[in-house]
């Protein structure tokens, strides 16, 4: 049986040290460093490269993240019982950059939360539990636990959930998609203009499938790059630098 939220609410978190690696350098993390003296976001997941996890947990977090952190949040990790390659590999083709990647791989942690599962009729082993957490100097503030029911339920411990939580009047920025040319130098000015700003966004480049043709299709423009935000074009890198301008202001040269 499961633990309830209430139950964790108020407790330190487990002592572990993690087996992680950083910058390809194999290191050991302990939860007093992640943790200790910092507000931090924890979203635990039954595995990588998964559907739920790679289509939905993992990539709404990477595009809230700026928003946790104009909310006072230090840092968000994500923490599966996996090994440390197995989610450098996915966090890499995630884009998942502004992610804290954590590797379980004992279950040490997870077994420490009582939210350590048993998912060999899967064929996965042992895994984590699905919740997401609020932790404040070592403490568990906040804690959402996926039900406990059959399958792999996804209905609460998502990032948007969380951050209603921390602030239920936080406006998240609209998605940013980019479609750009390798080797364009207006491309790169646009990208430089949105990470100044701190703008998580998708970059779709150039290649046999998005091809002018298909650009024109979607945007009406056939120079590069074209920038949408929250579904509005908005253009080139002269317009993303206006359009950021406008609301805050910071511009690359």
């Amino acid at each position: 049986m499961l633990p309830s939220a209430e139950a964790l609410e108020g407790k330190p978190v487990p002592r572990v040290t993690f087996k992680a690696r950083p910058n390809d350098e194999w290191r050991d993390v302990t939860t007093d460093e992640l943790f200790k003296g910092k507000t931090v976001v924890v979203f635990a997941l039954p595995g990588a490269f998964t559907p739920t996890c790679s289509s939905a947990h993992l990539p709404r977090y990477i595009e809230l993240a700026p928003a946790f952190r104009e909310n006072g949040v230090d840092d968000i990790v994500c923490r599966a019982v996996k090994d440390a390659f197995v989610l450098q590999s996915w966090q890499a083709g995630q884009e998942a950059g502004n992610i804290t990647m954590i590797p379980d791989g004992n279950g040490d942690f997870t077994e420490g939360m009582g939210l350590l599962v048993d998912k060999r009729d899967l064929g996965f082993g042992k895994r984590s539990w699905r919740y997401s957490m609020l932790v404040k100097d070592g403490i568990i503030a906040k804690m959402f636990i996926e039900p406990d029911k059959e399958g792999d339920p996804f209905e609460v411990s998502d990032a948007d959930t969380m951050l209603r939580y921390i602030n239920p009047d936080a406006a998240p920025r609209e998605p940013v998609v980019m479609f750009s040319k390798p080797g364009c130098p207006f491309c790169a000015r646009a990208k430089a203009v949105l990470k100044a700003n701190g703008i998580v966004f998708t970059d779709i480049p150039q290649d046999a499938k998005i091809t002018t043709s298909v650009l024109r299709a979607v945007s009406g423009g056939t120079t590069w790059p074209q920038v949408f935000v929250g579904g509005k074009l908005i253009g080139g890198a002269e317009a993303v630098a206006a359009h950021f301008a406008r609301q805050a202001p910071v511009e690359a040269n």
